[in-house]
């Protein structure tokens, strides 16, 4: 996942104007009502490029730690958020965090085209102990094209963002992690010069389990599958290899290392 500075601008220009903050506040309800933080849960945004989504765990008081692998966009969000959040360079691959290690993790609107999107979801599943949220563009949406959709939520309309269907996004999920247990819900279902004169409109529509908005989210609890290795101080030889592979990335590779 790469972070293009011009759609970095594009958002934060897009979040200036009053139809941008529209859109985000129905962004934020969303998430705010499937994630239900805590003051001082821990959170963890992956892709979480200049710090947009970050800033609403701020408001709840959260933890923050966002990861990214482009210095550019960890830069713009630390110009937003100073101190108040851990920023990390990283790929959402590999995460380099041990398993368990956050409440929440969160991937918004990151999944790019040539991604795998089950890795990204299990690498998720795996660093936290409690909740994942995935927030993504509906493919079968009220508002029309992609394009229109990219474009209402402040994208370029050549941004390589992958839109994905409820059930499709529930597959995945599934194979990441076996029986989950997902709530989903939907905002977003008219086009954009209605929310100009007509905002109300999109309060008529329900949020939880309707397929229909351009942007859906889903969130789903977390159950221990993974054990975690906290201290590099480790007898390789006393390692079961299934514990190798739930290891933080800094043990992973030591043990590796250590392989015979």
């Amino acid at each position: 996942m790469l972070f293009d500075p011009l759609q970095a601008v594009s958002q934060d220009h897009w979040l200036e104007t009053e139809l941008g903050r529209y859109i985000f506040s129905r962004q934020e309800k969303l998430i705010m009502d499937l994630v239900r933080p805590s003051a001082g849960e821990s959170v963890l945004d992956v892709g979480c490029g200049s710090g947009n989504y970050l800033k609403l765990f701020l408001q709840k008081k959260c933890s923050l730690t966002g990861i990214d692998p482009s210095d550019a966009a960890l830069a713009s969000a630390k110009n937003k958020l100073g101190h108040r959040c851990d920023l990390v360079r990283g790929n959402a691959v590999d995460l380099p965090f041990s398993d368990n290690e956050f409440d929440v993790v969160t991937l918004i609107n990151n999944v790019r085209t040539l991604d795998d999107p089950q890795k990204i979801i299990t690498e998720a599943v795996r660093v936290s102990r409690s909740r994942v949220f995935i927030g993504f563009f509906n493919k079968h949406s009220f508002v029309g094209t992609r394009q229109s959709v990219r474009k209402l939520f402040g994208f370029p309309v050549t941004s390589g963002i992958r839109f994905f269907t409820v059930g499709e996004m529930l597959s995945i999920i599934s194979e990441a992690m076996s029986s989950p247990s997902a709530t989903w819900g939907s905002v977003i279902y008219l086009p954009g010069p209605v929310y100009t004169f007509f905002s109300e409109l999109e309060e008529l529509f329900p949020i939880k389990k309707n397929p229909l908005g351009a942007f859906v989210g889903i969130a789903f609890a977390v159950n221990y599958t993974y054990q975690t290795v906290q201290s590099p101080i480790l007898d390789s030889f006393d390692v079961k290899a299934k514990t190798r592979a739930a290891a933080p990335e800094a043990v992973r590779v030591m043990l590796q290392e250590g392989d015979p």
